[in-house]
């Protein structure tokens, strides 16, 4: 039976891979939701519009917005599909695109409700990259080797005692 900290890290896995795996798709094609479509490309527009630096960058809304996307898209089948280490690069690179998304949202003067979800997932993942990192606890309850000449037993004291049979 698995333990509690796989099905832990699996369960979060799998829902933080899916939910980024839907929100960068909303990003990229008005497929699944006209409405969300069109409320991304506008917000990505006022974020644009707050930060100069962007356009000074020749980063315009569209590719801020696909480039983000995509990027998600790609970290959330990392997030559902790959096992191991590469999990949790996806899972650092999308903690950094949500601290973005946060950024941008402050920026911009969005009240709290906008940007709620980011903050919860935001979370999530911070906790995902946490119980994913700690180290087992069965390594700490292994008993440590002796390190000086003192602390090893002698082989005297490893001999068997008893009586020797001489043929």
């Amino acid at each position: 039976m698995a333990s509690p900290r796989t099905v832990t890290i699996v369960a979060l896995s799998v829902a933080l891979g899916l939910f980024f795996v839907f929100m960068g798709t909303i990003k990229l094609t008005p497929r699944l939701s006209k409405d969300a479509y069109s409320e991304m490309k506008r917000a990505y527009k006022s974020y644009v519009r707050a930060l100069p630096l962007l356009k000074k960058m020749g980063i315009n809304s569209i590719l801020l917005r696909k480039s983000i996307g995509a990027l998600e898209v790609a970290c959330g089948i990392v997030m559902t599909l790959v096992p191991g280490r590469p999990k949790d690069v996806a899972n650092f690179f999308l903690l950094l695109l949500v601290l973005a998304v946060l950024f941008f949202h402050q920026l911009v003067g969005d009240p709290l409700k906008r940007y709620a979800h980011a903050l919860v997932f935001g979370i999530l993942l911070t906790c995902r990259l946490l119980i994913a990192r700690k180290p087992d606890d069965r390594s700490s309850e292994k008993k440590p080797l002796p390190v000086s000449a003192e602390e090893q037993p002698s082989l005297y004291e490893k001999a068997p005692q008893g009586k020797v049979k001489v043929s």
